[in-house]
């Protein structure tokens, strides 16, 4: 299931750094080529920047050719990292534009199975939360989008955290949770999300009877549910150890709990996305986890032909 091909988003960031880190332990344990992009800034119109009044029609060719040389050489020095870890690149590819629309449009261009990207850049504007490009490329990109943040530890020191609900989506990620696991030696740990409110009848004489009763059985079927999805994921991978959990509230919010609570080194979720040009925005329970959650969020693109519909 996994990866042929790693693409990896560099800028010098902290969070960029540990993304090379992550993403070169996949290339090694997973037997993946890596591919390595930093993107620089755009080339910018004449006569639109402040200090760049309306010059010859050389402007933008010089301007191009400065940046393109400081896209390469900042990304000489991020390779020069990744070298020394022992892991070779099979492709190098500085670019000059929108980050995320480069990272997106190059990850096509080369069929990579993941993109691995830091949450915070060294963009203009400091972020408080997710900066905006990995942001784009996880609700644009074609293929599955590791976010890396924060942290201290080696990559996947820590346990695998994987959403389960029952689609296909979250099929595939407990298959990329399974492989990682077994590649990574990191435990493995499937979380169903329990909304217990939906049982809960509408205020009334006769309403409320007996709901208490159903939310139990239903409980209870999701536990039986739960406990048998990760038995059969750790017969059909083969690894070592896979404990189902069955919580109950806002399913994002739970899920960034336990993920705090296990000290995951890795959340995956599963996501639906559109193919072509048009692609479908993030759910939100995705969209918050990979916002909210204290470490590294992969979400797994399943493309709508293959999810029926």
């Amino acid at each position: 299931m996994f990866p042929t091909t790693i693409l990896l988003a560099v800028d010098g960031s902290p969070d960029s750094d540990r993304a090379a880190r992550m993403a070169t332990r996949l290339s090694k344990d997973l037997g993946s080529e890596l591919h390595v992009v930093l993107v620089g800034r755009r080339v910018p119109v004449s006569g639109t920047v402040p200090e760049h009044p309306p010059l010859d029609a050389d402007f933008e060719s010089w301007a191009r050719e400065i940046l393109e040389r400081d896209a390469r050489e900042r990304l000489e020095e991020q390779l020069g990292k990744i070298r020394a870890e022992g892991v070779e690149v099979s492709g190098t590819h500085p670019r000059i534009g929108h980050p995320d629309a480069e990272i997106v449009n190059l990850s096509e261009e080369i069929g990579a199975g993941l993109v691995v990207v830091g949450s915070r850049g060294l963009g203009h504007l400091k972020r408080a939360v997710m900066g905006s490009v990995s942001r784009s490329v996880v609700r644009h990109n074609h293929c599955p989008v590791l976010v890396v943040r924060g942290g201290q530890g080696a990559p996947f020191s820590g346990a695998t955290l994987v959403g389960a609900d029952g689609s296909r989506e979250a099929a595939e990620a407990a298959r990329a949770g399974a492989e990682i696991s077994t590649a990574t030696g990191a435990g493995l740990h499937l979380v169903y999300v329990m909304r217990t409110e939906r049982y809960r009848p509408q205020p009334g004489p006769e309403a409320w009877e007996g709901w208490q009763e159903n939310v139990g059985r239903a409980a209870r079927a999701a536990q039986s549910w739960i406990e048998g999805q990760a038995k059969r994921l750790r017969i059909e991978s083969g690894a070592k150890s896979v404990e189902g959990h069955l919580v109950f509230g806002d399913p994002d919010r739970e899920i960034v709990r336990l993920a705090g609570e296990l000290d995951a080194g890795l959340v995956i979720l599963g996501s639906r996305g559109l193919g072509g040009v048009r692609r479908m925005l993030l759910g939100s329970v995705s969209d918050s986890v990979v916002e909210h959650a204290p470490g590294p969020v992969m979400v797994v693109r399943v493309p709508a032909r293959r999810a029926g519909g």
